[in-house]
């Protein structure tokens, strides 16, 4: 089994890829793709860029070039929710855009066209396994929509219009993305998200890089676990 895995930024994929054995580095899209063992299991880590566009294009790529038969997209999220609080950990049950609007023609707000699919949802059996993982290292996993858009949410307006529009605990800007490209090719998908910040007005206050380091440094704590 190949798995996929696919961060935005350095800090949510570096210290990944420096476990890999038997590493081979290739160039698509703009992309590097590493692929290898990781605890002996076959993967293929890459970092997309921050946003939708540059996460769908990483997906793609992806499952165009290694046939991954799954993809785990890490990383860190604001909170939406009180049971999620900082440096927690939240699982995609499913995903959903929440920048995505044609509602004007008459569609439920957040329909992705095409699909006709508000939320994707992820695999079951999959997020089974990254949550008994948590459990084993002591990580607070909390399920639920994961809901990802081209904004970083720093308003408690606009966060509780997510969370009770989507039903979503944590939001972010790519899961939902590479959730979609999945969903078209036919391959399982997860979202494991930390908390970084509440996605509030106090966001942009917060020591981000720290917390964001510390949030990223856990996702790649609970990726070896779930390899190892």
């Amino acid at each position: 089994m190949l798995t996929g895995i696919i961060g935005a930024m350095a800090v949510e994929t570096n210290a990944i890829k420096a476990l890999i054995e038997e590493k081979k580095v290739e160039s698509f899209s703009g992309i590097d793709f590493v692929s290898g063992k990781l605890y002996g299991k076959d993967v293929v880590v890459a970092q997309c860029g921050i946003g939708k566009v540059f996460a769908g294009i990483c997906a793609e790529a992806m499952i165009l070039k290694y046939s991954p038969d799954r993809i785990i997209n890490v990383g860190v999220a604001g909170t939406l929710c009180e049971e999620a609080g900082l440096l927690d950990t939240a699982v995609s049950t499913a995903v959903v855009q929440h920048d995505m609007d044609t509602s004007p023609l008459g569609d439920p707000v957040g329909l992705i066209s095409g699909i006709n699919i508000v939320k994707i949802s992820a695999s079951e059996s999959l997020c089974e396994e990254i949550c008994h993982a948590a459990n084993r290292i002591g990580a607070k996993c909390v399920k639920g929509v994961i809901a990802s858009g081209d904004q970083f949410i720093a308003s408690k307006e606009k966060k509780a219009y997510i969370r009770n529009t989507f039903d979503a605990i944590a939001c972010e800007m790519e899961g939902a993305a590479i959730g979609q490209v999945c969903y078209v090719n036919g391959v399982d998908f997860a979202v494991i998200r930390c908390i970084s910040d509440n996605a509030d007005s106090e966001a942009g206050e917060m020591d981000y890089p720290t917390l964001c380091e510390k949030a990223a440094s856990n996702s790649q704590k609970l990726i070896e676990e779930l390899f190892r």
